[in-house]
């Protein structure tokens, strides 16, 4: 049974060492993604976008999942001191958006002489999604455009789209980030989870496939990456239209 605490409150049993290992083995997980998206920097600085966007595939991965792990391993309650979302946070800043911005600055997706700004728009604006605590919704929907940079920056690089269409995507999405339009969370929702995993596994292939093929776009990997992006799209739209639910 649990003690008493001098002030006659019951205390909670210690976790075991193995409990312990096994959160600190969580956040170095987490932490993976930041080695990451240190390696998609200097990739971007060398000028090299293919090495750029595999590296932030990776952090993708591991943002994706930690989660997960984190859950399982309960975190929060063997360490308590610790907190795994102020480091997810922190990481997810770097590998969403720093690296993005630099990316469409650095490789010319953006018009002179607005590059600038523009990069720094995408800075400033994400700095709303994350301070807002009502980041999401209570279904695991994210509210607003959740600043992910680095899918936009994927899709314009891959689309070969030019630099005034980047600068209009650029500034409706930084425009709708305090909205209440809704965003899918891939591993979140459990309602629609396997038609997710699904969609999730055909974008992430064909995806890997484009950057590696890039600039061609073989219809053997674009297709079922733009079908998976329609089905995104289509669930964003339709809980957007749903308005507010009670859980």
């Amino acid at each position: 049974m649990a003690g008493l605490s001098a002030r006659g409150h019951a205390e909670l049993p210690r976790p075991t060492r193995p409990r312990v290992w096994a959160a600190w083995a969580v956040h170095l997980f987490t932490a993976g993604g930041l080695v990451a998206g240190f390696a998609a920097l200097l990739a971007v600085i060398d000028g090299d976008p293919r090495a750029c966007l595999l590296w932030l595939a990776v952090a993708l991965v591991v943002d994706g999942i930690d989660g997960t792990f984190a859950r399982r391993a309960a975190v929060k309650d063997v360490l308590p001191h610790f907190d795994g979302a102020v480091l997810d946070l922190v990481i997810d800043y770097l590998t969403y958006v720093v690296v993005p911005a630099l990316f469409m600055l650095r490789l010319g997706m953006l018009p002179e002489p607005f590059a600038f700004p523009l990069a720094a728009y995408v800075l400033v604006t994400s700095l709303y999604c994350f301070c807002n605590v009502h980041m999401k919704s209570p279904d695991h929907y994210f509210v607003g455009f959740p600043a992910v940079w680095n899918l936009v920056a994927f899709y314009l690089w891959v689309l070969g789209s030019s630099p005034i269409v980047n600068a209009s995507v650029v500034l409706v999405l930084g425009a709708l980030t305090p909205t209440p339009i809704k965003f899918l969370h891939p591993f979140r929702e459990r309602r629609l989870l396997p038609f997710t995993l699904l969609a999730a596994a055909a974008w992430g292939a064909s995806g890997i496939a484009l950057v590696l093929l890039h600039p061609a776009r073989p219809l053997t990997a674009l297709v079922p990456w733009l079908l998976a992006t329609a089905y995104y799209a289509a669930v964003c739209t339709w809980r957007t239209l749903r308005g507010p639910v009670r859980l």
